[in-house]
């Protein structure tokens, strides 16, 4: 279901978003060669909870069993935490959402881990790109389709897998809420967005092909030929006021215009 949110709970909003852009700060800081995933987890769920709200993929389900997905190299998207020590030359997808009185925010980002191939740098790169891009459509009035083939055209110009399994989402009360906001897609087609509307804008870029196989354990999603993917992640919420990204952090402006 779409929801309309009052400015109030996009104050809510605001205030998730804001811990969650604080947990990257720290994972960021943390994230080094040697450092089990686990490590970073208990980092997050530390953070989320000093500061008022719960985590949201904690029990997602009622089986997802960490705070963050912690996605390594070939995993492309919610990445169990574990006992794996990153290794030089790793990348790593992290993703984080918190709860504030009952509203969500949640972003991703992907980083290296010391000294990484730049093959594997541009990815990072690219895949950040592609969600500024989608970011930059998002306004009253535009539609779903304008998003995703902005996002699609950035992947596709480096010759990318562009996820299609796995795409964004409308958010609120609920962490995955309507409408689901593809990575592709054909511009002026697909829902109109309007004002009190908050979306999740999250591109998965693959150095080879888009296709993806699920692990044993049913959330671990991997690339099928087994090559690096990215994904990055903001919180966008459409206000009478104009568009705020939630999960930037207090101060910082987006790199490019919006709304």
């Amino acid at each position: 279901m779409i929801t309309i949110k009052s400015e109030s709970e996009f104050e809510k909003m605001i205030v998730a978003g804001r811990v969650v852009a604080e947990v990257h700060a720290e994972i960021r800081n943390a994230a080094r060669v040697g450092v089990a995933l686990k490590a970073l987890d208990e980092i997050a769920e530390k953070i989320i909870r000093d500061r008022g709200c719960e985590p949201s993929f904690l029990h997602y389900q009622g089986t997802y069993p960490a705070s963050i997905c912690a996605s390594p190299n070939d995993v492309i998207v919610h990445g169990i935490p574990t006992d794996y020590s990153l290794r030089d030359g790793d990348i790593v997808a992290i993703d984080v959402g918190a709860i504030f009185e009952g509203f969500h925010g949640d972003a991703a980002f992907t980083m290296g881990i010391g000294d990484v191939s730049p093959q594997a740098r541009r990815l990072i790169d690219v895949t950040e790109e592609g969600m500024w891009a989608g970011i930059a459509k998002v306004r009253h009035g535009a539609r779903v389709g304008d998003i995703g083939a902005a996002v699609e055209a950035v992947g596709r110009r480096e010759d990318y897998g562009v996820v299609r399994e796995y795409v964004g989402h409308g958010i609120g009360r609920a962490m995955h809420e309507e409408p689901q906001i593809p990575n592709y897609g054909t511009p002026g087609k697909g829902m109109k967005l309007r004002k009190g509307m908050a979306i999740c804008i999250e591109p998965m870029f693959n150095l080879g092909t888009a296709e993806s196989s699920v692990d044993d354990d049913n959330w671990t999603v991997r690339t099928a030929d087994g090559q690096l993917s990215a994904h990055w992640e903001h919180t966008v919420a459409i206000t009478r006021k104009g568009l705020v990204v939630t999960t930037l952090p207090e101060g910082v402006e987006p790199p490019v215009p919006v709304g």
